[in-house]
């Protein structure tokens, strides 16, 4: 069985809670990427055009810091990506942590939450970015699935 990791960035807790069910499910190692400045309630606001994440997502060479990084990246063959679908693509986060590391030879598999929105161009973003890397389309979950439906999705790729 391949070695195995859940990378995920919450903003409200959803992503989190479905990333410590996919790695318990799967036998994985578990990783949050946390801001290495955190993200208040008024940077999330969507709706206000002036908001950090609005900001952010408008400019596609944004780089929001990582507080901390992955120990010996080199032992994981899949990297499962988990985060919340902002403006219907991953958070500029998730690009940061994509060009952060040599995923060269191994598989990503993107998963997001979201109420609605689909997982749009992750995918293929988070691959142009992690040179070298296999990236799937991966899959949009409400924040309910279950650890066995989660295990079934996540063993196509193992």
């Amino acid at each position: 069985m391949a070695k195995t990791l859940v990378a995920y960035f919450s903003a409200s807790g959803v992503t989190k809670k479905l990333s410590e069910n996919l790695a318990g499910a799967i036998g994985a190692d578990l990783f949050e990427i946390v801001p290495e400045q955190p993200y208040t309630k008024a940077d999330l606001n969507w709706q206000d055009s002036n908001s950090r994440s609005s900001v952010e997502m408008k400019d596609r060479s944004c780089r929001p810091a990582i507080a901390s990084k992955v120990d010996n990246m080199a032992q994981y063959d899949v990297v499962f990506v988990g985060f919340p679908v902002w403006w219907y693509r991953e958070p500029s986060i998730i690009d940061t942590f994509a060009e952060a590391y040599d995923f060269t030879g191994k598989t990503i598999v993107p998963f997001a939450t979201s109420g609605s929105s689909g997982i749009g161009d992750s995918g293929k973003n988070i691959g142009e970015l992690a040179k070298g890397s296999k990236a799937v389309e991966g899959k949009r979950f409400s924040a309910g699935t279950a650890a066995d439906e989660l295990k079934k999705w996540a063993e196509g790729y193992l």
